[in-house]
């Protein structure tokens, strides 16, 4: 059965498993919303991707990241338009953070605040991994999804900028100023409401997605700045991160791994390292979670190889080395083991879609 006709049969209601990579049904909502406003018949659309929309009320309900990219790769399609949720408004107007949103609102500055994204995204997606690189000039936003089968369409991406951009303006009530902004894909014809959306220049085919502050903006203090509240909200995330099985010493390990595998195959010991734990410890610690270090290993790569194919602009070399794989052999026989084909193979069906997929 293709994806989009799956719908609810598959969707994960209640907290999904960690393996499976969700958005909260909350945000979508807020995606939803914007689709409205941008003229879109959105109860023909949800059929058309095959979503029940009662599931989006019910508590906890979290949608498959796949499922997620259907929706919106239809919503382009009957826009025609390529720069869909481009607008400032729409991205100040319809997002729904939600608790993390309350979170950032009760941090000293814009720095606080964004920290606490970085630490609390899966609440809100556990598909995307949101980071702060400060640099000369200030700090980059960087963000990158992970953990599907299918290529995020680029303007899921931009709008997931774009509102946390509109979220930080709101909350230092004044006007940002962005050095610079970056996205990963091809240049479009008219760059335009790209730089309107963001105030700056954009440049494509770069190495991120990602989004500079200066230190000026990033040292902007909060005027609904609230300690205490703050700390009542980071308990509520935490236990939100617990019941998603992120706080778990698997998926710290996965994240160490993913940022260690461009430089090579990380060892076990160095990944214990930089948790702070002896890796006796670490070891004992992933007996009790019944999963092995290989084992993570092998799904980190997995799921990045999943991500990596997605994107033509990297060759398959490029993905091995990425990846930590010695040569190219290595990769190819993963890729045979994970999908059943060759990785140019897998690339090809990717790009025919989601049935080829599930082929």
């Amino acid at each position: 059965m293709p994806l989009r006709q799956r719908g609810l049969q598959r969707r994960a209601i209640g907290m999904a498993k960690p393996e499976l990579r969700t958005s909260s049904a909350a945000w979508l909502e807020g995606v939803l919303s914007m689709f409205e406003a941008e003229g879109l018949d959105v109860p023909s659309l949800l059929n058309e991707a095959g979503f029940d929309p009662d599931s989006l009320h019910r508590q906890n309900a979290r949608i498959p990241v796949d499922e997620i990219t259907v929706l919106w790769q239809f919503a382009v399609a009957r826009a025609g338009r390529p720069t869909l949720g481009l607008h400032r408004d729409l991205a100040s107007t319809h997002s729904k953070l939600g608790t993390v949103g309350h979170a950032m609102a009760c941090s000293p500055d814009l720095q606080g605040a964004l920290t606490r994204v970085a630490r609390y995204m899966a609440v809100i997606s556990d598909a995307t991994a949101f980071s702060l690189q400060p640099e000369a000039r200030g700090c980059w936003m960087v963000m990158k999804h992970t953990g599907g089968k299918l290529p995020i369409p680029r303007q899921r991406v931009e709008y997931a900028l774009l509102t946390v951009l509109m979220q930080c303006q709101w909350l230092a009530r004044r006007e940002l100023q962005p050095l610079a902004m970056e996205f990963v894909y091809p240049a479009p014809p008219d760059a335009r409401l790209h730089r309107e959306a963001f105030g700056c220049e954009v440049r494509f085919n770069a190495s991120a997605n990602r989004l500079l502050l200066s230190d000026a903006d990033m040292t902007t203090p909060l005027p609904t700045y609230h300690q205490t509240l703050g700390e009542m909200q980071e308990h509520l995330l935490d236990d939100q991160l617990t019941l998603l099985g992120q706080t778990t010493t698997s998926s710290l390990v996965c994240a160490e791994i993913a940022r260690r595998l461009p430089h090579g195959e990380p060892r076990r010991q160095d990944v214990a390292s930089d948790l702070g734990l002896a890796e006796r410890t670490l070891q004992r610690r992933l007996q009790e979670e019944s999963v092995s270090f290989q084992a993570l290993l092998d799904r980190t790569r997995r799921e990045l190889a999943q991500e990596y194919l997605a994107e033509d602009r990297h060759t398959l070399t490029d993905v091995a080395d990425m990846l930590g794989f010695v040569d190219t052999s290595n990769f190819f026989r993963a890729c045979k083991r994970w999908f059943g084909v060759p990785p140019a193979q897998y690339r090809a069906r990717i790009w025919d879609g989601p049935a080829a997929l599930a082929a």
